[in-house]
């Protein structure tokens, strides 16, 4: 077997242990460990610039598919996820179809008009907002006392998907930060952010696959941006460790963890601006 694609393989599967473990744990979908692994690996194999990031960020999403319905399955069954709030009776009232719009959009529409570099930026900014939150943020730190809905749903949900859509990540991160500013217990927030990592990554994967169709550049074995090498080798073992992430969520000191992931995410961060720039 080629020694290239050895180690591409053998490199994605280590990702994907990382990242589902990450998922299960902190209810993220993983991406912000995906998409700088795959942006590396892409531009090992030799992708254009022009192209890398999107590449990267498509099969990251891709990829949240698996680790999301994996996790959220977990998490249900200690009671946890707030159904409630991802889909009520009204579809309109759900905080999950706005998000799920608003990441097709982005993936579909803004994934045509964007650069490597822009999304390389958008990714490094968000990232270095969300590591503050992580290292800093208060946990009982409160902007009101329930979820809003009325106009914040589309505007705050699609907010989120767009934003999720174009960094490839499940929106965990942003979702459990807003969730525990308004009272809702850690767990919980992590448990129902697994859930929004589908309703995030379906739609995503959909528009970066058509925003992608038929681009010159892209990696072989390739369905638009999402590459079908890079979501099979990582999902093969995400899959398996996703419940184990999930289940410490309940046994272990959320707050060190928090603070640990949120250097982890900075140095990523800070690292993206600078690539970028």
């Amino acid at each position: 077997m080629d020694p290239q694609l050895l180690l591409f393989a053998g490199t994605l599967l280590v990702t994907g242990v990382v990242t589902g473990y990450a998922a299960g744990l902190f209810g993220i979908g993983g991406g912000s460990i995906m998409v700088p692994v795959l942006y590396f690996v892409f531009s090992f194999l030799g992708v254009p610039n022009d192209i890398l990031m999107h590449c990267a960020v498509a099969t990251s999403s891709a990829v949240i598919i698996v680790g999301s319905i994996r996790s959220v399955k977990t998490h249900h069954q200690h009671g946890a996820v707030d159904w409630a709030l991802l889909w009520p009776g009204n579809p309109l009232k759900s905080w999950g179809l706005w998000i799920g719009a608003g990441a097709l959009f982005a993936a579909w529409y803004l994934g045509k008009i964007l650069s490597g570099n822009q999304l390389s930026v958008i990714f490094g900014v968000v990232a270095f907002v969300i590591s503050l939150q992580f290292i800093f943020g208060r946990p009982n730190w409160k902007l009101r006392d329930s979820v809003p809905g009325g106009i914040a749903l589309p505007i705050g949900g699609g907010g989120i998907g767009m934003i999720s859509s174009l960094m490839g990540i499940g929106g965990g991160a942003l979702s459990v930060s807003l969730m525990m500013m308004c009272a809702v217990p850690i767990k919980r927030a992590i448990a129902t952010a697994s859930g929004i990592g589908a309703f995030i990554s379906v739609p995503a994967t959909i528009g970066w696959i058509i925003s992608g169709w038929g681009v010159a550049g892209r990696p072989e074995f390739s369905a638009g941006y999402v590459n079908l090498l890079g979501f099979v080798f990582i999902a093969l073992s995400l899959i398996f460790v996703v419940p184990y992430g999930a289940r410490a969520t309940h046994k272990m000191d959320q707050a060190k963890l928090r603070r640990v992931f949120g250097i982890f995410l900075l140095l990523v961060a800070i690292n993206m601006i600078r690539k970028a720039l």
